[in-house]
């Protein structure tokens, strides 16, 4: 009987762990100031592990270092490869001795820890196989060969059938060579070509091995918890109720793992599901990771059904296609108590759209939307990216002075990340738009330069994005909402405690509803910040900003 360790690398890498960029946020520990791990679930993970145990009598263990950071009260390790060493190596994991190590690596960010976990495993467990699977080894599976010699072989694609059938092999070496799904050295070597093998009815997969995780460390994922408006974030399940994703926007990858065809759990286990997410782990709130959930109109409706039935209500934080969410789409989400949407967005300008990220959404869509969803009472999120390769300086200021005639409650700016299989990646590599390591992509550090702008140029002006629009042209303190335009204030405030212009804006919003002790608490905080800071001194002189309440 085979005993399976999936692993989980660290999200982030370690130099932005242990010192936090200004544009993210930090949490404290004992030891310092850290950047904010996210603890997604791991939905792969937890699907492979009751794939195998319907057919198998396989063993699984999980290991997310993600919840590892998050809970450990001090990190002084000079380096995340000693910090892997050294918790693999507990009497935990080397009494467990698992004869398969599963590493999940979905994004980039990761490929080091990846690395580093390989090789720790490959020394702690010396009778392992060590695979790996995800966007990183589907896409990147060249580097991964060339940079490590501890990985036996790595997954092409979604991973039930290809690990299943490779626990049941009776010679694993074999199989691996002669299944398409799985890539070798010598495979990579010899050029030959890769093979997805997917599940077509996802209704094979059993209700998903929620028992390997430690569910409270989720429950509290500083993502979740960023968005203001979502109802049972701490009583919150994962579900994904189709795989593909139909369209080939510019920046993303997934279809090179899910492909391309919708594929659909049916809604009577849909149904079953939830039901069973509500009753024993006493879940509210469904947290949904479709790529594409509205890609059926009709199959939504009958989804939003089953969770007024069941007395439930969603979240959507892989964002929604706008062209779908008419006003009756938005009032049926509301009678289930869905209280913020994130909205795909991605540009203000037309061009971009439609030339650059083939993106089916134009001008008056998004307008419409963000419209309705406020007379509907629904929190509008919206995303936005700049600096794709193709992108110009003009078609950045002609979205950002469109984006200040939209009322958003709040936009998440961030910088394009060119994500291993995506064209936007193929674009930067062919032309050597890439400045810094590739590894170092995530949606927050620019790292893209082209003839058009530079790499400093769009982290700027991503900053500077996100203070006009959430702090200085905030939409619901233009339209007087000032108890919600505090809400948003008060979060930056927690996510970055030296965050000055929220302090400022918040207290411009006491003075507006009365509290006038306060505002000037507020103000002089922002004050003192912005006098001993440059970096805040610069912005407060950028948006001209008077420390006089009720000027």
């Amino acid at each position: 009987m085979d005993r399976i360790l999936f692993i989980v690398p660290p999200n982030i890498n370690y130099d932005d762990f242990v010192n936090p960029p200004y544009n993210v946020k930090a949490v404290s520990k004992k030891s310092g100031t850290f950047g904010a791990v996210i603890t997604d679930m791991p939905l792969g993970i937890i699907s492979l592990s009751a794939y195998l145990k319907k057919y198998t009598e396989t063993q699984a263990k999980l290991i997310d270092f993600n919840c590892v950071l998050n809970k450990i009260k001090s990190f002084e390790f000079s380096s995340f490869a000693g910090f892997f060493q050294g918790f693999l190596s507990s009497p935990t994991w080397v009494d467990y001795a698992p004869s398969i190590v599963g590493i999940s690596a979905l994004f980039t960010p990761l490929y080091q820890s990846m690395l580093d976990i390989a090789q720790c495993c490959r020394g702690i467990f010396p009778n392992a196989m060590i695979v790996a699977g995800g966007g990183v080894p589907t896409n990147m599976y060249n580097e991964i060969f060339r940079d490590s010699i501890c990985f036996d072989t790595l997954c092409y694609g979604e991973g039930e059938k290809p690990l299943l059938g490779l626990v049941k092999a009776d010679d694993k070496l074999q199989y691996l060579e002669e299944n398409p799904s799985w890539i070798t050295r010598r495979k990579t070597e010899n050029k030959e070509s890769f093979r997805h093998d997917y599940i077509e009815d996802l209704d094979e997969i059993p209700f998903y091995d929620f028992d390997i995780l430690e569910i409270d460390d989720y429950r509290t994922n500083p993502t979740i918890a960023a968005y203001l408006s979502v109802t049972g974030k701490k009583q919150n399940l994962v579900a994904m109720t189709s795989r593909g994703c139909v369209f080939n926007c510019c920046f993303c990858s997934s279809h090179t793992v899910h492909g391309k065809k919708m594929r659909y759990y049916s809604l009577p286990r849909i149904k079953e599901d939830f039901k069973r997410l509500r009753d024993q782990y006493s879940t509210k709130t469904i947290i949904f990771q479709d790529d594409h959930l509205m890609a059926d109109k009709q199959r939504v409706y009958e989804i939003i059904d089953i969770l007024k039935e069941l007395q439930l209500t969603a979240f959507f934080p892989n964002s929604l296609a706008l062209y779908v969410l008419d006003r009756g789409m938005l009032e049926a989400f509301k009678r289930v108590g869905v209280n913020q949407l994130v909205l795909s967005v991605e540009s203000g300008s037309k061009r971009v759209l439609k030339e650059i990220m083939h993106k089916p959404l134009n001008l008056s869509i998004i307008k419409g939307v963000i419209n309705d969803c406020r007379e509907v009472g629904i929190y509008s999120d919206v995303n936005i990216l700049i600096g794709l390769p193709g992108e110009t300086k003009q078609d950045i200021e002609d979205s950002r002075i469109f984006l200040k005639t939209i009322y958003a409650n709040w936009f998440r700016i961030n910088v394009a990340t060119p994500l291993v299989g995506s064209e936007m990646y193929d674009i930067c590599l062919k032309k050597n738009y890439f400045k810094g390591r590739i590894t170092d992509t995530n949606y927050k550090k620019a790292v893209v330069e082209t003839e058009d702008f530079t790499a400093e140029y769009i982290q700027e002006m991503a900053y500077i994005l996100n203070l006009e629009l959430n702090f200085v042209y905030n939409s619901d303190f233009r339209l007087g909402n000032y108890e919600m335009a505090l809400k948003g204030f008060e979060n930056a405030i927690r996510a970055k405690s030296d965050h000055a212009i929220a302090y400022y804006y918040a207290a411009e919003c006491y003075e507006k509803l009365g509290n006038l002790e306060k505002a000037r608490q507020y103000m002089d905080t922002a004050k003192a910040i912005i006098t001993e800071k440059p970096f805040w001194r610069k912005y407060a002189e950028m948006f001209s900003l008077s420390f006089s309440l009720g000027d």
